[in-house]
């Protein structure tokens, strides 16, 4: 099977989530108590569910635990988890949306399947800027206990796919302080899979790096996924030198797109959960990458371009900026 670089493949089988549940996209993956527990933006029902497998593969009956709040503005549509635990219990920073903004919210729960609000409005909303005054979105949350905060990494600008990340710093969850030199993370023109934007990422700590993966998008129909690393989470970003990671596969469920990374290392493999777009349909797929490094020891040569469906294939099947994946 092809559509992967840098050590990567995809599960033959795929995809591993999705089918006659409509599109499912945009994960949040934990690995509790010997089992995966999944949260997932069901587009359908306009919510958030939780599904649960022994193998990160097969996984159970959906349970929504999260749907539109008819009592706030800005929560028509909720999607794009962040799950966090910790001690105290679980927590979630998710999308809350209309037809034209997005915004960002906060609940917690004891057990991650039953969640109390924290606020009625939005613990995030878009200002004028790189964040067009319109959206923010898909974040990423870490909490680091020597600085007693959350850290989270997020997506801003346009609704329909937004175009860069910013990253926001809070002591409690509900009270966020931006970043003065954001966005951290930009396109590179100088790169033609991810020349048009870079949003939605998800940062896992590993061997002394923040370890990024996200989407690149060539242009705004043709999304794949890279990994880059900094130091510090914020600056000097170093780009994997195999990008794109995955890519669209041939004639299959992920032809057209592939989208929202979260990955989790399990023993020595990375288990990679992703969303792949065929017409106007997203399921969640899974890619493997056997050991631990995902840097090659010496620099190698960047994979080549991978192909994407023609622009005009691709517009008849548009998402609405409601539901866009990024």
């Amino acid at each position: 099977m092809t559509g992967a670089a840098g050590g990567w493949r995809k599960l033959q089988s795929n995809p591993v989530g999705g089918g006659e549940l409509g599109t499912c996209f945009d994960v949040s993956v934990l690995q509790e108590d010997g089992r995966f527990r999944m949260w997932f933006s069901w587009r359908p029902r306009k919510s958030l569910a939780l599904v649960e497998s022994l193998d990160g593969i097969h996984w159970g009956e959906p349970q929504i635990v999260l749907g539109p709040n008819p009592q706030t503005v800005w929560e028509e549509d909720v999607n794009r988890p962040a799950v966090l635990q910790r001690a105290d219990g679980h927590h979630l920073w998710y999308t809350g949306q209309t037809p034209s903004r997005s915004y960002l919210g906060y609940a917690t729960s004891p057990d991650g399947a039953a969640w109390t609000r924290q606020s009625a409005e939005p613990v995030l909303s878009a200002e004028p800027g790189w964040e067009k005054n319109t959206a923010v979105m898909c974040p990423h949350v870490l909490w680091e206990e020597r600085l007693k905060l959350f850290r989270m990494w997020y997506s801003g600008g346009e609704q329909y796919e937004p175009n860069a990340l910013g990253y926001a710093t809070s002591a409690d969850g509900l009270h966020w302080t931006k970043c003065s030199e954001n966005p951290v993370f930009q396109p590179d023109a100088g790169s033609p899979w991810e020349r048009h934007k870079v949003p939605a990422c998800q940062i896992v700590q590993h061997n002394g790096w923040h370890v990024m993966f996200y989407i690149g998008f060539r242009d705004e129909h043709c999304a794949q996924i890279g990994v880059a690393r900094s130091r510090d989470g914020v600056t000097g970003w170093e780009r994997h030198p195999q990008n794109p990671i995955l890519f669209p596969t041939g004639e299959g469920w992920d032809v057209e797109a592939c989208y929202k990374p979260f990955a989790l290392l399990e023993g020595d493999r990375w288990l990679l959960w992703y969303n792949g777009r065929r017409g106007n349909v997203e399921q969640i797929g899974l890619a493997i990458h056997s050991g631990r490094e995902l840097w090659p020891a010496s620099a190698e040569t960047s994979s080549p371009m991978a192909p994407c469906p023609l622009a005009s294939t691709i517009s008849q099947a548009r998402r609405v900026s409601m539901s866009t994946s990024a």
